[in-house]
């Protein structure tokens, strides 16, 4: 990759947790002013940044349309929104729609729940692999060199106090989701938050996708959340029947 695009899309990375002066971006990339606003000018003239009446700049209207075009792309989303959306409905509790993505997890839909309470997860941010019900039901759906590999490579993060941080313990749970067809977050990637995912397959078998319910455990303690799992399941066999 060269360096200015490396440093493009630093900036663009940037700006997608924020606003910024041409001083602020220029300390984050180590480099000088002038470099910056050479790219910046480039980016502003395409319209992938944008910069405001205080000179703080911000990303631009062209992303929109990027954005739009990158999750019409995900043919499973497209599939899956139906599916989504009744669950969410019956169910009345958060839904995500999560692909694997350049050995990432990354939500691709997100239906909030119809309570006041709502999730930090936003479409187009990766999941944790080792605590995010969808992280774990699509690590386990890869080949076994390559979850080997993920496993080692893994940042074992403790979010919470129930949060897996051994690879021991975290292979031993793949290998029950593969059996099981589910996995579990039993609070361990939030707190409060008690969730439960299972695959999306082609006519392959192959997994191309994940759908998971959360839930805050205000609402639903971890029993009742279990109690969701056959609307999960018969969703998720749903979207891999239209899917195929």
């Amino acid at each position: 990759m060269s360096q200015s695009l490396a440093r493009a899309l630093r900036i663009l990375a940037s700006l997608g947790e924020g606003d910024r002066s041409l001083d602020q971006l220029a300390t984050e990339l180590d480099v000088h002013k002038t470099t910056v606003l050479r790219l910046l000018r480039t980016m502003e003239a395409d319209r992938f940044v944008r910069r405001d009446e205080s000179h703080r700049y911000r990303l631009g209207s062209r992303l929109f349309a990027l954005a739009d075009a990158a999750r019409e792309e995900y043919v499973v989303r497209a599939v899956a929104g139906p599916h989504l959306r009744q669950l969410n409905q019956k169910t009345g509790q958060t839904v995500h729609l999560a692909a694997w993505e350049n050995g990432e997890v990354v939500y691709v839909d997100k239906l909030d729940s119809v309570r006041s309470v709502r999730m930090y997860s936003q479409v187009g941010v990766p999941a944790a692999l080792h605590c995010t019900a969808v992280g774990k039901v699509l690590l386990a759906a890869q080949p076994a060199r390559q979850r080997e590999a993920l496993l080692a490579s893994i940042d074992y993060h403790a979010f919470t106090p129930r949060t897996i941080t051994d690879p021991d313990v975290l292979r031993a749970e793949l290998d029950a989701v593969r059996v099981q067809g589910w996995a579990q977050d039993r609070a361990e990637h939030e707190s409060f938050i008690n969730c439960i995912g299972a695959p999306v397959t082609d006519h392959d078998g192959r997994v191309v996708g994940a759908v998971s319910v959360s839930v805050p455990d205000v609402l639903l303690n971890y029993e009742q959340v279990l109690e969701l799992l056959p609307d999960l399941l018969a969703t998720a066999e749903a979207i891999s029947a239209d899917y195929n």
